[in-house]
């Protein structure tokens, strides 16, 4: 390898690793995104210079198309689409890494790594791993993708002797890479391959459908870990580097997610998460249970009298699209002298990150944006909680009923205001299937409707 080739190799690392950076805040999120694609555009012209092929018209259409198709999918996609894109992009990270092992395994002297027709022992061993993660990524990230476009329901599946049977086939794959490794042997590829695409159903068809957005951060680590084991097999260093930094992040954040959640890393990785949590039947169903229901008038005339106002934002402000209609409500509050400020919980919507996108996107400004740690203290202090479309994540079944799916896990504390507004189109339960004992306190006025309609019927009634 020249030494131009290894210093854009070393350029495109550092750009990956700034792109990183600048994700971390949505104040740099752009700047990020642009060091990401400087970056990703050098490793591509720099690996196309180091091809040895005749075949560059056909990689110049493979790239055509494939920028065709993610143009389209970028201009198009909904924000409440991003997680379940996010979960199908995995799955093509790891089918490449399934495809690209096969394919050296199958040639190897195409790919340099062979002599005489026998395969390198360092190369099995990393055809092996990346395989086998590759192909756990793949049926992972389809499960994942399905329960969040709602093709499966998002309640656990679970049957007897579940986690033996995972243990049984983690057990033989491992077997087979030892096999794989030892005799090269065709017979010992195929069975990881199978076991590994079967392990991926397995792993993640248990996990409830309020940890979808964990599930999506360690899909993530998994993708980046099978690339960089796909760039062993290559000689790349560039994908070493970026799968390296893919799968270390993911990691970082699915560890610091469940460690916000009150959840166990390693029931995560071995697909246990959400399947012992008790059953996923509506916890505190409501029955004929009385609640109050209010109007936009209602809510208007008690935000405009409150001194302190927290926004709760959740998946039904995303579904709605109603986030100008609330930065627009909360600066008519704001003019009045209101102090208004937003409460984002760790997996609010359904990745991470994805109220935080959506209220930058409506230009609120960075510092009235809190997370759970930061603000959760305050609700007990505050007027007026107002909750648009988050159920689960202000469920207080989390902290009172043992028996719940989302038992354990931290909240935000908005049952401690002293009045809680709640938007939602019905008294249908959260996206774990857990009713929310929130709605029948006395101090909660339900607000039933389309959130981005009943923030505009608010606003109009603070002008008027």
């Amino acid at each position: 390898m020249s030494a131009t080739v290894s210093l854009s190799y070393l350029i495109s690392g550092i750009c990956f690793i700034m792109a990183l950076r600048g994700l971390a805040s949505p104040e740099t999120a752009r700047q990020g995104n642009l060091f990401g694609m400087f970056g990703m555009a050098l490793a591509i012209v720099t690996t196309l210079f180091l091809m040895e092929t005749s075949s560059y018209g056909l990689v110049a259409v493979a790239i055509g198309i494939g920028g065709i198709i993610g143009a389209i999918v970028a201009r198009k996609i909904q924000m409440t689409a991003l997680p379940q894109l996010v979960a199908a992009f995995h799955s093509l990270v790891g089918l490449a890494a399934v495809l690209v092992s096969s394919a050296a395994f199958l040639n190897p002297d195409a790919y340099g790594i062979a002599t005489g027709g026998s395969i390198h022992l360092s190369s099995l061993i990393e055809m092996g791993l990346g395989v086998a993660i590759g192909a756990i990524t793949f049926t992972g990230s389809l499960v994942a993708f399905s329960k969040l476009q709602g093709l499966v329901s998002g309640v656990p599946l679970v049957f007897k002797f579940q986690h033996q049977l995972n243990l049984a086939l983690g057990v033989i794959a491992l077997f087979s890479v030892i096999v794989l490794v030892l005799t090269q042997a065709p017979f010992a590829y195929w069975t990881i391959v199978v076991i590994s695409l079967a392990l991926g159903f397995l792993l993640i068809l248990p996990i409830g459908g309020a940890d979808m957005p964990v599930v999506i951060s360690m899909l993530n680590s998994y993708s980046g870990w099978a690339a960089a084991a796909t760039g062993f097999t290559l000689e790349n260093p560039l994908l070493i580097i970026t799968g390296a930094l893919v799968g270390a992040s993911g990691a970082i954040l699915s560890y610091i997610m469940c460690k916000g959640m009150n959840r166990s890393i390693f029931n995560v990785i071995l697909g246990g998460f959400g399947s012992d949590g008790g059953s996923t039947a509506a916890a505190g169903v409501g029955g004929d249970r009385p609640v109050k229901v209010g109007s936009a008038e209602d809510a208007s005339f008690i935000l405009k009298n409150a001194a302190s106002v927290i926004i709760v934002p959740g998946y039904g402000m995303a579904v709605a699209q109603a986030q100008h209609a609330l930065r627009e409500m909360s600066d008519l509050l704001k003019a009045e002298g209101v102090q208004v400020r937003y409460a984002i919980h760790p997996v609010a919507g359904r990745m991470p990150g994805h109220m935080n996108v959506l209220l930058a996107e409506a230009n609120v400004p960075y510092d009235e944006v809190l997370e759970l740690e930061e603000i959760n203290r305050d609700f007990g202090q505050t007027d007026v909680a107002f909750v648009i479309g988050a159920n689960d994540v202000t469920n207080p079944a989390a902290h009172n009923d043992p028996q719940s799916p989302i038992y354990g896990m931290p909240i935000l504390d908005v049952e401690k205001a002293k009045t809680v507004l709640f938007i939602k189109r019905s008294m249908a339960s959260g996206y774990a299937g857990v009713q929310n004992e929130l709605f029948f306190r006395d101090n909660t006025m339900m607000l039933f409707g389309d959130a981005k309609q009943m923030c505009e019927n608010i606003v109009k009634a603070l002008e008027s």
